[in-house]
């Protein structure tokens, strides 16, 4: 059995649980949402749900994992009470950390190759129907979409094979500093776009009038759902970098820092897209084609536009590859946590393992897209993010929930104390009945109205 690894420094905790949370659904997600929802009222909305619906659940989360010293395939073995059974959402744990890279490997491989496809000046020359015909192409080609995987899983292996602080930890350091560079300095060329203003002002100056047009109960739920997913909490994921720190420093306060980071540079991205966006005359609102079919549009028309076009899926690929680093480090430690092998066994078989689960996604768009899952348009991938987000997510954070508030768990004074151990923000003792009865039911009615908008609404 390899002795556990520590984190040989705060900030690197801070940062690769930032990775971890800063994904695609900030970068990518969260601006469109943000453009289908009226901008600026529903992001001061957003900010109101992370703080009580998403820091909590992160709280706890990083109190199992630092109180047990093991991954979530082994935390609830340690702390639950003898003869219970909670041990067994590990298994949901394990199976939404897999879940996760069967579809996100190839999300990563499409940023990494739209990078030399933006370098290469492919989309230059053409309009709107030209970019979408690149996008499909590129989904009808098996072969190229798996390379494109491969590379991403053999890079982010190779990283996690050196170990924490060697590789995961050094690594992210890095990547993280850049991708806040990049986001910086594409803010400035956005902004500074002639026509950028009112793009500026869609965002940062609330209209309450245009969420009512476009429904606040839905804005108020979409605002909900994004707090929620934004920090992939309920898989055990962030968990696991409780696990590696010591008890020097509280973990609210922690759990804050990390979501100041993940909310800075969802807010950043939306600086650079609605700024352009509005500067060249384009809808904000476009759904989830604005990255790969509306932004390269936008770069085509700007000078100097294939570097930016460039730069902004380097910044891209770098938010995948946080939480795919991530999440494969947690994949890791499940195999050390349960069989004791060496941590290059571990990588050997898990890029195996990853590389033939990732290959339904990458075929559900060419060789098997007959196959709608989830209904008519719908692919492999569709149904993969669904099982993940609709329902690993919102259910294992419950469980973590109940776990940590409950008697019949871990209960409310062991949380609380590992929580508070250390310097630093304390949990709010006066949340006691909110985090017990009240954030209970809001996950649950996440959890509902996600079936509800995928099988009975339109």
């Amino acid at each position: 059995m390899e002795k556990r690894e520590r984190f040989s420094s705060r900030l690197g905790f801070i940062l690769i649980s930032a990775g971890c949370a800063i994904g695609l659904g900030n970068v990518w997600r969260f601006p469109y949402i943000t453009g289908q929802y009226g901008g600026a009222a529903f992001v001061l909305i957003y900010l109101l749900f992370l703080v009580i619906l998403g820091l909590p659940i992160m709280i706890m989360e990083f109190s199992v994992g630092r109180a047990s010293q093991k991954s979530a395939a082994r935390s609830f073995h340690v702390l639950e009470p003898k003869g219970t059974k909670w041990h067994w959402q590990s298994w949901a744990c394990m199976a939404g950390n897999y879940l996760l890279m069967m579809f996100y490997t190839t999300i990563g491989g499409w940023m990494l190759a739209y990078v030399f496809k933006m370098l290469s000046g492919e989309f230059e020359g053409l309009d709107a129907a030209g970019v979408e015909g690149v996008f499909n192409g590129m989904l009808g080609q098996p072969v190229y979409m798996t390379v494109w995987m491969i590379v991403v899983v053999l890079g982010s292996f190779f990283i996690c094979s050196l170990g924490l602080q060697k590789g995961v930890e050094r690594i992210t350091k890095v990547m993280m500093s850049c991708l806040f560079l990049i986001l910086l300095l594409l803010c400035v060329r956005s902004v500074t776009l002639p026509g950028a203003m009112e793009g500026i002002k869609f965002y940062l100056i609330p209209d309450f009038g245009k969420m009512v047009e476009n429904g606040i109960g839905e804005a108020v739920f979409a605002a909900m759902g994004q707090s929620f997913f934004t920090l992939s909490l309920g898989i055990g994921a962030m968990a696991i970098f409780g696990s590696y720190i010591s008890k020097d420093r509280s973990l609210t306060g922690e759990s804050v820092s990390i979501c100041v980071l993940d909310t800075t540079v969802a807010l950043l991205s939306g600086l650079i897209i609605f700024p352009s966006c509005f500067a060249f005359g384009v809808d904000p609102g476009e759904g989830p084609g604005l990255v790969f079919i509306t932004l390269p549009n936008v770069f085509n028309q700007m000078a100097g536009g294939r570097i930016f076009g460039a730069l902004f899926f380097v910044f891209m690929f770098f938010a995948a590859l946080s939480t795919i680093v991530a999440v494969f480090e947690n994949i890791i430690s499940f195999s050390l946590d349960l069989f004791g092998v060496t941590r290059k066994k571990a990588v050997a078989v898990n890029i195996i393992a990853i590389i033939l689960l990732s290959m339904p996604c990458v075929l559900g768009f060419n060789l098997w897209s007959s196959f709608a899952p989830l209904g008519a348009g719908t692919t492999i991938q569709d149904l993969e993010d669904f099982i993940v987000s609709n329902n690993l997510l919102p259910l294992g954070s419950l469980v973590y929930l109940l776990f940590c508030t409950s008697r019949y768990g871990w209960g409310w004074k062991n949380f609380i104390a590992e929580a508070d151990a250390g310097q630093g923000l304390k949990f709010p003792k006066w949340s006691r009945i909110y985090v017990t009865y009240v954030l209970p039911l809001i996950i649950l009615f996440i959890f509902v109205m996600g079936y509800y908008q995928k099988f009975f609404q339109n």
